[in-house]
Parts: C-alpha cells; sequence; structure tokens
C-alpha cells in the first residue's frame, strides 16, 4: 500500500494567494455587478519593455532555422546571461562574483522553495515574521519545522524573529542559533529595508555560528536610498555564508515569462563526511548537482530576453517601469496618511504595509475592504503571527486603478 508524504498533511489551510483567489472569485460570483481593484498578489501589470520584446521575437525566429535552432540549455545557463548578470548586478556594485558561481532559473519562488533540498533535514531555520511564505511552506513539506500550534500559529521548530514597529519592521539576531536564515530585503511583505552597515551585522553573525543566510533580492530594483545594498554581496564575507535569489519578475516584468537565478560562490562550504572521509564540500556543487538533476533550464528564448534587459535599451526601459509602479506606491502611501492609516513601506519597495483601523483582524480588514471599496489586497496574518492587524496592497497595479483603489478607500 503506497503511503503519502504526510509532511504536506501538516500545511494549515491553502496557499495564502490561493485562498484570496477563491474569495474573491465567491464574492465576484454573489455581486457581478461590482467592479472588483486587485491590490493584493504581487503580479505586474505594465507590458515587457520593447527591447525585451524585440530580443524575444529575434529568438523565437533563430528557432525556425536548423542552424540557429537552441535546444536544452546548459545546466547553469547560458553564459551570455549570466556573463550579463555578473558585469551588471554584482561586478558593477563591487561584488566578486563571476558567471560560473550563477544558476539561471525559472524564477526566484521555485528557487526560494527549492533551495532548501541540500540541506539536512534537521537545520533548523530562522525567518522574519511576517514572511513570504514559501520559505516556511516548503521547510514544512520537507519535514523540517516540526508541529503546527493552531492556537498561536507558529512551527515548533521554527525560529521566528517578529519584525515589527517598535523594530522598524526589522529582523533582530535571534538569541536561539539557526542554521538557515532566510532574510528578503527589500521586504516583502513590508516593504520594510535594511542599510549595509545592518546587513553586515548578519554576515557576521553567519560566519561567526556557522550558519547560511538565503538571501532573497527580488526587489532590488526599487531601491533608491544610497545607504541599502542591492546585493547581501556588497558586504565583506557574504561569499563564505550567503546565497542569493535574484528574480526579473518584477525588475522587467517577466513574472509570464518566467526567469530568475540562484547565486552561489564557490567559497560557501561546509566539512562533511563523504565516502572517502571529511573534507570541505562546496554548497554549490550540491546545488549543480540537482539542478542538472531535476531541472532542464529556462527557454532559450526567455533567456535572451533576459540578456536584454542589461542592454542600454533595456536598463533605460526597465527603470522606466520601475519609477511607473513607485508612483503608484507614492501614490498609496500618502493617500492612506491622509486618511488617517498608520502606514510604512512604499519607497524602496512596491509593498504598502498598513495597520487595519479599529483592531480589526487582517481577514476583517479584506472583507471590508472588498465588501465596502471593491479594493482586494493581502492579509498581514497569512504572512505570519506578527503580521495580524496588518495588511498589504501592492503598487503593481495601473496608475488609473491605484488611483481609483485609493480613493475608494479614503472615501470609507
Amino acid at each position: 500500500m503506497f503511503k503519502l508524504n504526510e509532511d504536506y498533511l501538516k500545511l494549515p489551510g491553502s496557499y495564502l494567494f490561493s485562498n484570496i483567489a477563491k474569495k474573491v472569485s465567491a464574492y465576484q460570483a454573489e455581486h457581478p455587478e461590482k467592479e472588483i481593484i486587485r491590490l493584493g498578489i504581487g503580479d505586474v501589470t505594465q507590458p515587457l519593455c520593447p527591447a525585451v520584446i524585440d530580443a524575444l521575437h529575434k529568438a523565437v525566429d533563430e528557432m525556425a532555422s536548423a542552424e540557429t535552432f537552441h535546444g536544452y540549455a546548459p545546466d547553469l545557463g547560458y553564459e551570455f546571461l549570466r556573463s550579463a548578470m555578473a558585469q551588471n548586478d554584482f561586478q558593477a556594485r563591487g561584488c566578486d562574483i563571476a558567471a560560473d558561481e550563477i544558476f539561471i532559473s525559472d524564477g526566484a519562488k521555485s528557487d526560494s522553495a527549492n533551495i532548501q533540498e541540500i540541506f539536512d533535514k534537521n537545520c533548523k531555520i530562522a525567518v522574519c515574521d511576517p514572511v513570504y511564505p514559501v520559505y516556511v511552506d516548503s521547510n514544512v513539506m520537507a519535514g523540517r519545522t516540526g508541529e503546527y500550534n493552531f492556537d498561536t500559529e507558529v512551527w515548533s521548530n521554527v525560529i521566528y524573529m517578529p519584525c515589527t514597529a517598535e523594530n522598524g519592521f526589522a529582523p533582530e539576531l535571534p538569541a536561539e542559533i539557526p542554521d538557515l536564515i532566510y532574510l528578503c530585503f527589500p521586504n516583502n511583505p513590508t516593504g520594510a529595508t535594511i542599510s549595509k552597515e545592518k546587513l553586515q551585522e548578519w554576515v557576521d553573525y553567519a560566519n561567526k555560528v556557522g550558519a547560511v543566510i538565503i538571501y532573497d533580492a527580488a526587489y532590488e530594483a526599487y531601491i533608491s536610498d544610497s545607504d541599502v545594498p542591492h546585493s547581501v554581496f556588497e558586504c565583506e564575507g557574504a561569499r563564505t555564508c550567503a546565497i542569493e535569489l535574484r528574480s526579473f519578475s518584477k525588475n522587467a516584468g517577466f513574472t509570464g515569462t518566467r526567469l530568475g537565478a540562484t547565486v552561489i560562490p564557490h567559497d560557501l562550504k561546509v566539512k562533511t563526511n563523504t565516502y572517502d572521509g571529511y573534507k570541505d564540500v562546496e554548497v554549490h556543487s550540491l546545488w549543480a548537482r540537482r539542478h542538472g538533476t531535476k531541472y532542464n533550464g529556462a527557454p532559450y528564448i526567455i533567456q535572451k530576453a533576459g540578456e536584454a534587459v542589461y542592454s542600454a535599451e533595456g536598463q533605460k526601459q526597465i527603470k522606466e517601469q520601475v519609477a511607473y509602479y513607485m508612483k503608484n506606491a507614492s501614490y498609496i502611501l500618502e493617500g492612506l496618511k491622509e486618511a488617517g492609516y498608520t502606514v510604512s513601506g512604499g519607497k524602496n519597495a512596491p509593498y504598502i504595509w498598513l495597520r487595519t483601523p479599529d483592531n480589526m483582524t487582517s481577514w476583517e480588514f479584506f472583507d471590508y475592504l472588498l465588501d465596502k471599496a471593491g479594493v482586494v489586497g493581502t492579509p498581514g496574518s497569512g504572512f505570519g503571527p506578527s503580521g495580524e492587524h496588518y495588511f498589504r496592497l501592492t503598487a503593481f497595479g495601473s496608475y488609473e486603478n491605484t488611483v481609483k483603489a485609493v480613493d475608494r478607500i479614503k472615501a470609507l
């Protein structure tokens, strides 16, 4: 008789955004006359920029000829894209990252879920609270998180690092020593950032205690403050303790075309008992083995589109798109302040984090906003226990819908 992986059965309810989609669909079915504005899921709305579209067309044409046809991609991804990333995202910022330390993938969500596979099941994770749900859920599936307490909404074997208004929504070094530390800055969901000086403290801490930082830099393109780092590898010593996740979804609008990357320096090693005795093993080699076994690579046409992001035209055009979304963020931030809400984020990140009014729970405010204003956001409690009584709005809608949504909220 076959058996299930019972760790999957420990997951409480549906994935957060699937649950939201079901609730909105049910509401719209009951109220077909109402116009719903979605500022919940972080999906972009602006089309791919012209430089990317041109590259896609050229790559598709190449696939029509035997001389220029491309089949399976190289395990790490095509060299032209890895080199462009190494030069523009890292070396231009003084980061010592080489092209062969970059693995091309179909997105940061996949990588953030899969990266835990190369670590021991007994490794203890530390996460910001609130946090992007995939970090925790993927570790639940792996059997690493212990038991779930439905009263406190925490896992028994997870170190939660509360990110609250009192600490500026930035985590503090944990009292209990973790093995894996998940950090995301600019942060999803709160929109918070930390300075390079503070990030250096995390790198120093990880090296001291022998932990690995899994650093999600999906929103780095939205950083405007000079003291906020775009990469963990801007910090001294990060090569021996950090893995970085990169995404093309939010910086270049690839949510529908799917492209990302994971950066693992060769210097990240651990002493391990292998078949021929104890020796230092590169984490890079394990991810390469996993990558080659379980993944066939992002399509050639998508990787060529990714390369176009780093062209002069591409850089100019995606900066215009980022500015468009940050204009939305500013409108939401200022509009909610005018309406009397306590808000944060919206400056170096496309997310606005607000305190729910009248001590409403996050889901009560979700229902209230949907019913009274026809606006969809994301309940903060879905990101962790410290997210209760908070709510997230995204700046990824159209400017017209963003203005309309904020004006509806202000009119309540």
